[in-house]
């Protein structure tokens, strides 16, 4: 029988590990960092993608649950200029790859398929020990301690599993996201809301740009995106009232119902600084731990992150299906298809980062829908 399994982290990865190995009977715990299911809202709109995400939720069994959670119309992608002319607009037909849910419906569900036992809240990672043979001890901010012979790092960006593996450290990719959302818009917000539409809005420049997505309920959620040095990101205070008047002054000369994205907020803005590990991020095989989703493979925002996390999720969990009296063949193989998959989309966010902000925007991201390209975004 396989070996017990132990996840730092309940992101949507972990969960979907979790949900393949206790479909197939193999017992797992996973220990979170945050005190409760409720301790932390979960983002924003996600778009789920056939080949990847939609793929993790079959194997995990939750096809239907899914369904049920979906955002009807949101595929929608209209790119604007500074002024609010249109340059490229695609409706939501029905038939896209990608429907959109609600980050927070997502988790839900997942949480809902497993055993109240299978997470462990309140265990923040604070150290882990090489105990030798696969084996390691896990020591928590609380004082308490596990040991595990097999470990899975889906903390994230910051992990602290990850330097069992690789000196790899997240680089700051030059950019920061500042986010906010607007409520009650097509009430509230009137003009912005219009400016968005039904599904996602995209309005880049060299530099500078505002990515906007309507979600359930009349809530439009921006991010305000700069390429900024990080000295300039921290003298932003983001505690005065006056923060998104300063940050609006970026974008001066812009049309209101854009500018409105960011001054006519309901939530303080929030600063999103973008990090990443190398595109080739891979590691040699060390027995008893590995790693999945952007504790593995962090890059620019492009729509993939968490669909890449939970289908890491769902490989993994299918490799130790498969390999149950062979732990280390199961890693080796996760891996062996993970890193190329992972640089491959690396890669493609990269260039994506450059189409929104790079020296060619907007025309060269109107060229990339253009050109078949079904928008994706996160």
């Amino acid at each position: 029988m396989t070996i017990p399994v132990t996840i730092v982290g309940a992101g949507l990865g972990g969960l979907v590990l979790a949900r393949v190995l206790h479909i197939h009977g193999i017992p797992v715990t996973i220990y979170e960092a945050e005190p409760s299911v409720e301790a932390r809202t979960q983002g924003g709109q996600l778009d789920i993608h056939e080949h990847n995400g939609q793929l993790a939720l079959d194997a995990a069994g939750l096809t239907q649950e899914f369904r049920a959670i979906i955002h009807e119309g949101a595929q929608a992608t209209r790119v604007l200029d500074q002024h609010g002319k249109l340059l490229f607009e695609e409706a939501d037909d029905g038939t896209g790859g990608r429907p959109e849910v609600l980050r927070g419906d997502l988790r839900r569900i997942l949480l809902e398929s497993l055993p109240t036992e299978a997470i462990q809240w309140g265990k923040k990672l604070a150290s882990v020990v090489i105990l030798g043979g696969g084996r390691h001890e896990l020591t928590f901010a609380d004082g308490s301690m596990v040991k595990t012979e097999l470990l899975v790092g889906a903390d994230g960006a910051w992990s602290k599993v990850r330097p069992l593996l690789s000196d790899a450290k997240p680089v700051y990719a030059g950019a920061t996201f500042f986010e906010t959302y607007l409520h009650d818009a097509d009430e509230r917000h009137l003009a912005a809301a219009q400016a968005v539409g039904s599904g996602a809005l995209f309005v880049a420049s060299p530099g500078k740009g505002i990515f906007a997505h309507r979600e359930a309920g009349g809530v439009l959620h921006t991010y305000v995106q700069l390429s900024r040095p990080v000295e300039w990101v921290a003298s932003i205070d983001l505690t005065d009232s006056a923060a998104a008047a300063r940050i609006a002054t970026e974008f001066e000369g812009w049309a209101p119902e854009l500018t409105a994205l960011i001054t006519d907020g309901d939530t303080p803005l929030v600063p999103r600084m973008i990090h990443t590990l190398p595109d080739a991020h891979r590691w040699d095989r060390i027995p008893g731990v590995t790693l999945l989703g952007d504790a593995a493979h962090l890059m620019p925002p492009s729509g993939e992150g968490a669909n890449l996390a939970m289908f890491d999720g769902a490989e993994l969990g299918k490799a130790i299906v498969s390999h149950p009296d062979n732990i280390e063949a199961a890693l080796a193989a996760y891996e062996a298809d993970m890193f190329p998959r992972s640089e491959s989309e690396a890669v493609d966010a990269h260039l994506i980062l450059d189409l929104c902000l790079g020296a060619r925007a907007p025309f060269g991201l109107v060229e990339f829908f253009n050109s078949g390209f079904k928008g994706e975004h996160e």
